[in-house]
């Protein structure tokens, strides 16, 4: 059998913690600071755990971790 591809979208966007959760930046902070809360800009600092359905997903294109 040949070995799988990681998808390299994913490889690049997320990360799996040694319990296997994954990890990924925050969304909404690329432009259009502006129109943001202060609040909402520090609450997206930083990373954030995906939901288990959504790293149900994310692990499919990661088959080795």
């Amino acid at each position: 059998m040949p070995k799988m591809k990681t998808k390299s979208g994913v490889k690049k966007r997320f990360r799996l913690t040694s319990k296997g959760k994954v990890r990924a930046g925050q969304a909404g902070k690329r432009h259009g600071m502006i129109k943001r809360t202060k609040k909402f800009i520090r609450k997206a600092r930083g990373t954030t755990m995906l939901a288990d359905c959504d790293a149900r997903i994310v692990k499919k294109f990661m088959p080795y971790g």
